[in-house]
């Protein structure tokens, strides 16, 4: 039976609250100095619901569901939104072209020094300008955060970086090779199919193991996580760029080359920060990846959410747009130098124990 515990140590507690009452204000000096970024580059601050049809369409995020009750008694499915983008992009199809919202989002099974089941997410878009704007807005903004609370240096788990240097770029195909020494764009085609069996060969190449029932997500997924993520973000921030083009469900092609999406992620002392797109706004090809990751979820993990309706009709009237969604939880973190995120949380969620 599972039931709500008191932890050993609340955070309610005087002592508790007062050692981590300078990472709240810090926080909060972070976050007025960013709506100020926002409000200087003609921003507007927007508000979206937290209660939607869909949570959301990837494959390993897990949503928080609950119920609407008309007048009548009569149920309908809802949830807890998992990112504020579906709303947000229906505001850019409604006529907005900058937006930005600091919004409270919820992913289940998630909890720990980085992760949390309730958090804050950062998301800016702007409308007719290139993904790449977003990575200076990335820079830029970590650059903010160590001005703010008077940080030289980022740190975590033994990693440092400069918050004032530039960030380095490297794409996906850069880093399989650098720290794998895999070609990972060999097993992709120009359709953007996957060829599972090559990447398995390259993978156990590289010494790893592979599972019979790998597929090709799966083994792309542990060479980022074993072999490169824990190189990213050492010295100065890394932006991890040009992800094949089935690792982008919301990501346009590259004009470059049709086999990478316009995604990257930002990195910072081996902490993902940031998820950046060049918005996809081809209606019927959002629908086809949608349907591709909940049937991937449904395989493994034998359950699925709905898809937005009203998210695709919006769609085809939505304009070119480039979008980010940052964890604001984790900068705060970083810029306090607080080692766990529900440090920088005024009221954490309560310990759920079985």
């Amino acid at each position: 039976m599972n039931h709500t515990g008191v932890s050993a140590f609340p955070w309610w507690t005087k002592n508790s609250h007062a050692d981590r009452r300078p990472f709240l204000i810090g926080r909060n000096r972070v976050q007025t100095a960013l709506r100020a970024f926002f409000s200087s580059r003609d921003f507007i601050e927007v508000d979206t619901a937290t209660l939607q049809v869909s949570p959301g369409n990837e494959t390993h995020l897990h949503a928080f569901a609950t119920e609407a009750l008309t007048i009548d008694g009569e149920a309908a499915p809802l949830y807890l939104h998992t990112s504020p983008e579906f709303a947000a992009k229906k505001l850019l199809s409604a006529g907005e072209t900058h937006i930005f919202t600091f919004a409270h989002v919820y992913r289940n099974r998630e909890r720990g020094p980085l992760h949390h089941p309730e958090f804050t997410m950062l998301e800016w878009y702007r409308v007719d300008e290139a993904y790449e704007q977003l990575m200076a807005d990335c820079a830029d903004m970590l650059k903010l955060a160590a001005e703010t609370t008077g940080t030289k240096r980022f740190s975590f788990r033994g990693m440092e970086i400069d918050p004032f240097a530039e960030p380095e770029r490297l794409t996906l195909a850069e880093a399989f090779d650098r720290f794998a020494g895999i070609d990972l764009l060999a097993s992709v085609a120009a359709s953007g199919e996957t060829d599972r069996d090559l990447l398995a060969a390259l993978v156990r190449n590289a010494g790893m193991r592979v599972a019979e029932d790998d597929s090709w997500a799966d083994l792309f997924s542990k060479v980022l996580v074993d072999k490169i993520e824990p190189h990213l973000g050492q010295d100065r921030a890394t932006i991890l760029c040009e992800y094949p083009i089935c690792e982008a469900a919301l990501a346009r092609p590259s004009a470059r080359d049709p086999r990478v999406a316009e995604r990257f992620e930002l990195y910072a002392c081996g902490v993902e920060l940031a998820n950046a797109f060049g918005e996809l706004t081809d209606a019927g090809e959002q629908r086809r990846r949608f349907e591709h990751e909940m049937a991937e979820k449904a395989r493994i993990y034998g359950e699925a959410y709905p898809i937005d309706e009203d998210f695709l009709a919006a769609l085809v009237f939505m304009p070119e747009a480039s979008g980010a969604a940052l964890g604001f939880d984790r900068l705060a973190m970083l810029a306090t130098g607080a080692t766990r995120i529900d440090q920088v949380m005024w009221a954490p969620v309560a310990e759920v124990h079985s």
